[in-house]
């Protein structure tokens, strides 16, 4: 059995082993980036990654099925760094943060017109909405930024409401309104 193991583990190279596990690993981190970029909207840069992918994954997938019957590890290692590349893909696109997301918040009446002004002053276009809680008056409060800067906005929310119910959603399209209006120039 042991000698079983030790030809199953050393039926190829190392050096090749590593080279496929790299190879696939950056090959399936682009092609999670592909992905979720396109979603985004990101067209152009979606199909330039769509390339890139597809030439890693020619030679990767050729070196693999090359002397798989002599040397299966080949094949584990290859699943191996699948798994990897989807968790570094969704990693790296979670700290490059590319898109724009809706941010409504729901606030106590009370503290609202503070954050709201505190929110304005910082450049945030915050749009308002009156509604009515369970218990009290809310404010709703509704903010277009990009997905990278969320996590500052979410914490300032916080920090005047500790009981804000905070919501966020991916928006893949626009039209209109103070934001769109200042990447054409018209507002200054």
């Amino acid at each position: 059995m042991a000698e079983f193991l030790l030809n199953f583990l050393t039926a190829a190279p190392a050096l090749d082993l590593l080279l496929i596990f790299i190879t696939k690993i950056i090959e399936v981190t682009v092609g999670t980036l592909r992905l979720i970029l396109i979603n985004k909207g990101y067209r152009r840069e979606g199909t330039i990654l769509s390339f890139v992918e597809i030439l890693l994954w020619t030679f990767v997938a050729s070196s693999v099925l090359l002397g798989l019957v002599e040397a299966p590890i080949k094949g584990i290692v290859y699943s191996l760094a699948y798994s990897a590349g989807i968790y570094l893909g969704s990693r790296i696109e979670g700290i490059v943060a590319m898109g724009r997301v809706l941010i409504q918040a729901i606030v106590s009446d009370e503290n609202s017109e503070v954050l709201i002004n505190g929110l304005r002053e910082k450049g945030y276009a915050v749009t308002t909405v009156d509604a009515k809680g369970r218990d009290s008056n809310k404010k709703v409060l509704m903010i277009y930024a990009n997905r990278k800067g969320m996590d500052k906005i979410i914490e300032e929310i916080l920090c005047l409401d500790s009981k804000a119910m905070i919501i966020s959603n991916d928006v893949s399209a626009l039209q209109g309104g103070t934001i769109a209006a200042v990447r054409r120039g018209l507002i200054k």
